[in-house]
């Protein structure tokens, strides 16, 4: 078991939906996980499909020292190769609750920043790696309906131009990955709302293990959702503030 040649990845976020399927793939394919959520017993119900296989460890990205839980994790999977960040959450707001924009700030600005960030620097020091993160096709433009979700999501993106950059300046050969799925059927869109081009998430799943393999910097899944963004890009500042963009 955990033989030196064996691959390693961290995923963070993968108690259920996107992140729960991509670790699917990763352990059929003969990778040795950390698998770290928020709750507990998810984590130990995934982890007793392959114990041999599978680390796990609960830990809120949104707290001060989630670090220290990081790198406890990777030191239990001897190592990590790729580290995939699947941790947020969004939500309409459409009467703008701070509550909401706050914590989804938190969770996708600080905390993602706090993971990502440990996880490049780990990378650094290590002299390789490969970061995948999920953001979202939501960053194109901002949300009315949705401002701090797709504030935060577009931050994501900029975040990893970035760190691709700051690599490059330290002559570190780090991968990057940025995958922007459109609305995917998880407990993140579970309000009962109507969602236009819905996608089961093993579908997803199966598209971004594909961009991991081939390390492609931007993923967008899927295909009608790379031609509505390309129209997306299109629309005047001017027009967009007055279309009424919802779910």
């Amino acid at each position: 078991m955990n033989p030196s040649t064996t691959k390693r990845a961290i995923i963070m976020g993968a108690t259920s939906g996107i992140g729960y399927e991509v670790a699917k793939l990763l352990i059929a394919e003969g990778w040795y996980l950390g698998i770290a959520g928020r709750r507990l017993e998810k984590l130990q119900a995934f982890q007793r499909q392959a114990p041999e296989k599978i680390q796990i460890r609960t830990i809120d990205i949104r707290k001060e020292g989630a670090e220290k839980e990081f790198d406890a994790l990777i030191d239990e999977v001897g190592g990590m190769d790729l580290y995939v960040h699947c941790s947020g959450i969004g939500f309409q707001n459409f009467e703008l609750a701070p509550d909401i924009e706050l914590n989804t700030l938190e969770t996708n600005g600080t905390g993602f920043t706090r993971m990502v960030g440990h996880a490049f620097r780990y990378f650094l020091q290590q002299g390789k790696g490969h970061i995948a993160v999920i953001s979202s096709i939501a960053g194109t433009k901002g949300l009315g309906i949705a401002p701090a979700y797709s504030a935060t999501k577009r931050f994501q993106n900029l975040y990893i131009d970035g760190l691709e950059q700051l690599a490059h300046m330290h002559h570190s050969p780090i991968s990057f990955t940025d995958i922007r799925p459109g609305f995917v059927a998880t407990g993140l869109l579970n309000d009962g709302k109507h969602y236009p081009m819905l996608m089961k998430p093993e579908n997803v799943a199966r598209h971004i293990v594909r961009a991991i393999h081939r390390k492609q910097r931007i993923a967008i899944i899927d295909w009608r959702y790379k031609v509505m963004v390309f129209f997306w890009k299109l629309i005047p500042a001017g027009i967009w503030k007055r279309m009424r963009v919802r779910n």
